[in-house]
């Protein structure tokens, strides 16, 4: 194993643990923002602990009604 991904793997999983201090993994009903929020969280890793507060807004998209005849 290069010392590449073991470098990732840790920096993912202090980005996981982050995201498990704020809360992020005990929401029941994720939406896009959170959800958003969350990916991001972890993707930040260490910088998290270095202030870095990621918050993402977004929303989906609405889908067309089906016209009745």
């Amino acid at each position: 194993m290069s010392k590449g991904t073991i470098i990732l793997f840790l920096w993912l999983i202090i980005g996981a643990a982050a995201a498990g201090q704020r809360g992020y993994f005990d929401l029941t009903n994720v939406n896009c923002s959170q959800g958003a929020t969350m990916a991001l969280t972890i993707v930040a890793g260490p910088l998290n602990y270095l202030g870095l507060d990621p918050k993402i807004g977004c929303t989906a998209p609405k889908l067309p009604t089906p016209s009745g005849s």
